[in-house]
């Protein structure tokens, strides 16, 4: 398990005049200009490398200065430990930086930290630059309670990934053993993500397709299913549907920008490679599909995608959004 300990970007502190903005007024101007963003008070990186990161990976930089300037141990929790471990999710993160604290502590939250009075009775805590961090297993376990049952099941589908580079971050043994010894409000919904969960998608994406599938009313697919085209590569599908003989393909964005998965190749090469797998696909099964990210804020269009392209549904077409 590899956890999370270095900033992705420099950080420019006004306690540390490192080369920074040297005083108050350049610092408030350069912010109005937008050169400078305020990580929290105190912290700033400059603007063009802060919009290069992840939301996640903004968010671990939050989550360091918090615990470079910390007066003693906190323990992370929740979307901080989430950061840590790379426990990704879909949307904005948070601001604040979740800290666990014992339930009788009435300690207040403040702008840049958000405490948690949730003790630490049967949590599984790891050591982390001198504070602890809850394991992956607790993370999920946490983000699902306090989630949506999709939230949920993204978070135990990301602590469980087998492909991720170094391994999953979690046995599903040790997910349900984090439940067992944590039972509050928001953990009945929690077994049903659980459940749901498997050790199969490469993305928080296609987590959230598989949920968006089986609501629609779906066949329940096959995941990373390889195909061998004849003289060409192997191609794995994100989807397939054994009995229609059907490839679902959700087609993200990020492998035509982002400069880890590109790894040295330009968009356009990615573009043309993708697209050879896509037509390597298609001339293995009798139907492929393909569908993007609004398609999930909208379900109605990716129902009528699968369906005229002769995919079955169980269910009628739900209702479109105005």
């Amino acid at each position: 398990m590899v956890m999370q300990t270095e900033h992705p970007i420099i950080v420019h502190r006004r306690r540390e005049r490192d080369g920074g903005p040297l005083n108050d007024r350049k610092l408030k101007q350069r912010v109005r200009e937008g050169v400078f963003q305020r990580v929290i008070a105190g912290s700033y990186v400059r603007d063009a490398e802060w919009k290069r990161l992840t939301w996640m990976q903004q968010h671990l930089v939050r989550v360091l200065e918090v615990a470079d300037r910390a007066r003693g141990p906190l323990v992370f929790t929740h979307s901080a430990a989430a950061a840590i471990h790379a426990i990704d999710r879909i949307g904005r993160w948070p601001n604040p930086v979740d800290v666990r604290i014992a339930q009788s502590t009435g300690g207040r939250s403040s702008g840049a930290v958000r405490r948690r009075a949730l003790g630490f009775g049967g949590v599984d805590l790891l050591e982390w630059r001198g504070h602890l961090v809850t394991s992956p297993a607790q993370t999920a376990v946490d983000l699902a309670a306090e989630g949506s049952f999709t939230a949920g099941v993204i978070a135990f589908d990301q602590a469980l990934w087998a492909r991720r580079g170094g391994g999953p971050l979690a046995a599903r043994e040790a997910v349900l053993s984090a439940l067992e010894v944590n039972q509050r409000r928001g953990y009945a919904r929690v077994p049903m993500a659980i459940d749901f969960s498997t050790s199969l998608s490469d993305s928080v994406r296609e987590s959230e397709a598989r949920v968006l599938l089986d609501r629609l009313g779906f066949p329940k697919p096959v995941l990373q299913k390889e195909f061998h085209p004849p003289g060409g590569k192997v191609a794995r599908s994100d989807f397939y549907f054994p009995d229609q003989d059907h490839v679902g393909e959700f087609d993200g964005t990020g492998k035509y920008f982002d400069a880890d998965i590109l790894n040295g190749r330009t968009p356009e090469q990615a573009l043309l490679e993708e697209k050879d797998r896509a037509d390597a696909l298609r001339r293995q099964v009798s139907a492929l599909s393909r569908w993007r990210t609004p398609d999930h804020r909208d379900p109605a269009r990716l129902y009528s995608i699968l369906t005229a392209d002769g995919l079955p549904s169980r269910f009628p077409p739900p209702r479109r959004r105005s």
